[in-house]
């Protein structure tokens, strides 16, 4: 496959993300043109010995840094509400959170494309994570039978600036919470106290509302069958903190429908 090929296939991803990073698509589009222009005048260097994608975005990473460290304005078109939530972010946070969340790079091809080493990536995300959990914080609703793990998600999601709406440990309890106040987010595991499933659970609640899912589970292999809707969002037990809490932030920051908690009034 040529160059010209090779970046073909990725090009429009690569659009896709500079317009999310820079919130419109006329100025996307523009950063887009200017990394073609530059692998156009230096053709050997793309893609050296780098995987052709990882290259294509690192080739757009130093564009966009080029152009913020010469003062280039960071366009105020119409953006779309999604896309006004992350103007609250610092350029490097945004990146590495549309690097990991939208476009799917691994955190090791996500610290290469941005030039840092894995843990400061992992600090990028984390600080996005918490960043956009306050813009569209929600209440949740945890569905998990173990104690120690239920209280470990408890205190992760309140961390994050989420309220949590109950903890069930059964497919019942979980349609009895739901029916006190109707969740914004669902974090739940499959195989429940009582031998019930947390995946019938869910199902359940989403004949009657709309609203994100997180399978934290030990058996993935029980929702990834074919064999009806597989999840979207799914994180294997045992789970790494930083994970769960940016899955979390990716599931509200991608549905236009996750519920917002009502602002209380401090004293």
């Amino acid at each position: 496959m040529s160059k010209s090929e090779i970046v073909a296939q990725h090009l429009p991803f690569l659009r896709r993300y500079a317009r999310a990073l820079t919130g419109s698509q006329k100025s996307g589009d523009a950063y887009v043109t200017a990394v073609l222009e530059a692998m156009l005048e230096e053709p050997e260097s793309f893609p050296g010995d780098r995987e052709p994608r990882v290259a294509l975005y690192r080739a757009f990473t130093k564009i966009w840094d080029s152009l913020a460290e010469r003062g280039h304005p960071d366009p105020d078109s119409s953006r779309l509400p999604v896309e006004k939530r992350l103007t609250q972010l610092t350029p490097r946070m945004r990146q590495a959170f549309l690097l990991v969340a939208l476009e799917g790079f691994s955190e090791k091809e996500a610290a290469e494309i941005l030039d840092v080493d894995v843990p400061t990536l992992r600090n990028y995300l984390d600080e996005a994570g918490k960043e956009l959990a306050a813009e569209i914080a929600t209440e949740v609703l945890i569905i998990e039978d173990e104690p120690l793990i239920a209280v470990d998600i408890e205190g992760l999601v309140e961390n994050l600036g989420h309220n949590v709406l109950g903890i069930a440990r059964t497919h019942r309890e979980a349609v009895r919470l739901a029916k006190t106040k109707t969740p914004g987010l669902i974090l739940a595991d499959i195989q429940l106290a009582d031998g019930s499933s947390g995946l019938d659970a869910v199902n359940e609640l989403l004949k009657t509302f709309e609203v994100p899912v997180i399978f934290i589970t030990a058996y993935p292999e029980r929702l990834l069958t074919g064999a009806r809707p597989e999840p979207t969002f799914l994180v294997n037990k045992p789970f790494r903190t930083e994970t769960v809490q940016a899955v979390i932030s990716q599931a509200l920051f991608f549905d236009y429908k996750a519920r917002r908690v009502e602002t209380r009034a401090t004293a």
